[in-house]
């Protein structure tokens, strides 16, 4: 007895490519304009998101921006090296957004029920990826928080919910050591944001540096996790 396979099942990248023929057929005719726009005019996006490579986060769709509108930059975990550890693509996503593109705010965006949270609470998962575990270095700091903080008997939801939150925080201190960065806000061209996405109720929650706490995002003031600070310059001394 032969067993029948649904083609679609048997080759699920067909569905992406039947989007990209819906993308071809039926979306682009009705962008075109806005698409000769930007390669006329150049892309002029109004923030930087560094978010996690996890398929279920779509900054785009979180922020409902269009074409031209967002910069991202998407890894594991949504983590930033610290300037000068490594010098990779976050590294030069950043220094071309903030340099090259003017742009005035970067988000920093963990989620709800990440793995390479869940890979940090649990490292034996990265057994056999040592580049992952390697990576995952630049969260240390965050995982030293959660384990000095928490009660070690707290429910593993509790510590990936706040492991996630912290990730975050440590991100945006790593981000600071950014010469672009430092120098955006300290001439009070940038604005540096945390936001942490709950997949199970579609919310953002975004960190107040003043307060040291995550709160429910509302569309009039959200809180920021570092203000530009001005661009005062410094008073000059008397000779």
């Amino acid at each position: 007895m032969t067993t029948q396979h649904n083609p679609d099942t048997a080759n699920p990248f067909r569905d992406m490519a039947r989007g990209v023929a819906r993308f071809q057929g039926e979306v682009y005719p009705r962008e075109r304009g806005l698409y000769r726009k930007l390669v006329h005019d150049g892309q002029k996006p109004k923030a930087l998101m560094i978010s996690c490579a996890d398929s279920r986060v779509i900054p785009e769709m979180i922020t409902q921006c269009g074409p031209g509108e967002l910069f991202v930059c998407r890894n594991a975990g949504n983590i930033v090296p610290p300037f000068g550890r490594t010098n990779g693509g976050v590294s030069s996503v950043i220094e071309y957004a903030v340099l090259a593109l003017g742009v005035r705010d970067i988000i920093v965006c963990g989620h709800s029920d990440c793995g390479a949270m869940g890979a940090l609470l649990h490292p034996e998962k990265l057994a056999t990826m040592p580049n992952v575990a390697a990576w995952l270095h630049h969260s240390q700091a965050a995982q030293r928080i959660v384990e000095q903080t928490l009660h070690c008997d707290a429910p593993d939801e509790e510590r990936h919910r706040a492991l996630a939150k912290e990730n975050v925080v440590v991100q945006i201190n790593h981000l600071r050591t950014h010469p672009s960065v430092a120098a955006g806000i300290a001439a009070g061209k940038l604005t540096l944001h945390g936001w942490l996405f709950e997949l199970e109720h579609g919310s953002v929650l975004a960190y107040d540096g003043d307060t040291g706490l995550f709160a429910l995002m509302d569309d009039d003031t959200p809180p920021v996790a570092v203000a530009p600070r001005g661009g005062a310059a410094l008073p000059v001394a008397a000779e």
